[in-house]
């Protein structure tokens, strides 16, 4: 078992992942990280458990729009027996290019 560090809304938190896990554990921490920097900046002054709380639903309201946008996108599809298995491969394609654009989008936000 592996420890790693995270930074989350400036405090350290060391935890226990499974080997091999640590540089995915830290990008999901940038990713709030990220987003409690933005409730601080926008309403300065919160407490850290106000912080993560408004980072978590900032998270949490980017989620819901993309199972929406997603769901939208199942219901448009006429799927038969092998376009089923099509479908599933090309939403799997979606969602990686979706992390990428995040990624992106971190990176040029950072810059």
């Amino acid at each position: 078992m592996a420890e790693t560090t995270l930074v989350i809304a400036g405090r350290h938190y060391a935890i226990r992942c499974r080997d091999g896990e640590e540089a995915h554990l830290g990008h999901l921490a940038t990713l709030i990280e990220d987003k409690a920097r933005v409730a601080q900046q926008s309403t300065p002054g919160l407490t850290e458990v106000r912080t993560l709380l408004f980072a978590a639903l900032f998270l949490a309201d980017e989620l819901n729009d993309l199972k929406r946008e997603v769901a939208g996108r199942q219901t448009s599809l006429p799927l038969d027996g092998d376009d089923e298995a099509s479908a599933r491969a090309i939403e799997a394609l979606a969602g990686r290019i979706e992390k990428l654009r995040e990624r992106l989008a971190a990176r040029t936000a950072k810059a």
